[in-house]
């Protein structure tokens, strides 16, 4: 798996969607980091720093993540948007919701290897 061994944050609201890609990213064999559930732990979680790459939801809460995105790029962190609501509104790649396993680990091995979504 090529997930295998690689640090994945998790930021996300919805506390159902989180633990199914908590247990989606574990049987691809990630360690998880989070989730963050709000702006504030998102951007805790993401200055740490200590992971891979990130999943992270465009709204959380009513509020958009473009900013922990921001800091993310800013940092040469490789990071996949998580949307309901179409594509995100930068450039970032995007996995729309509802998606397998098999999509969000696809998508993530290809952030993880520089590659376009």
């Amino acid at each position: 798996m090529a997930l295998a061994g690689s640090r994945i944050l998790v930021i996300e609201d919805e506390p159902l969607v989180a633990m199914m890609v908590e247990d989606m990213l574990v049987e691809c064999g990630a360690e998880v980091i989070g989730p963050a559930s709000t702006l504030a732990d998102a951007f805790a979680l993401a200055e740490a720093g200590g992971f891979d790459a990130a999943l992270v939801d465009v709204n959380l809460n009513g509020e958009r993540s473009d900013a922990v995105a921001a800091l993310l790029r800013e940092r040469g962190i490789p990071f996949i948007y998580a949307t309901g609501y179409g594509a995100a509104a930068d450039d970032g790649a995007t996995l729309t919701k509802p998606y397998r396993r098999e999509q969000m680990e696809a998508a993530l091995e290809r952030a993880l290897d520089g590659s376009s979504p």
